[in-house]
């Protein structure tokens, strides 16, 4: 199974989006800074997730997400 999750910054009120076969353990890795592209602005909560059967369908909705580049949009799928 392949996941497309948000993160949201706890520090910065910002969003990430990503993919992954396991959201929890990337998650760790967000927050110890092992990740340069939100390296230095978490502490990072997990607030969506979305489960998908193929690596290809994740990274297409990853991509759709990414392109709306709006945080209302974002906070429209949240709540």
């Amino acid at each position: 199974m392949w996941y497309i999750y948000i993160l949201k910054s706890l520090s910065t009120n910002k969003y990430y989006v990503g993919y992954s076969s396991n959201p929890n353990s990337r998650l760790i890795l967000h927050n110890s800074g092992k990740v340069i592209a939100t390296k230095n602005r978490g502490p990072w909560k997990l607030v969506y997730r979305e489960k998908f059967d193929s690596e290809t369908s994740a990274i297409y909705r990853e991509r759709q997400i990414k392109n709306w580049k709006s945080r209302t949009a974002i906070e429209r799928l949240l709540f």
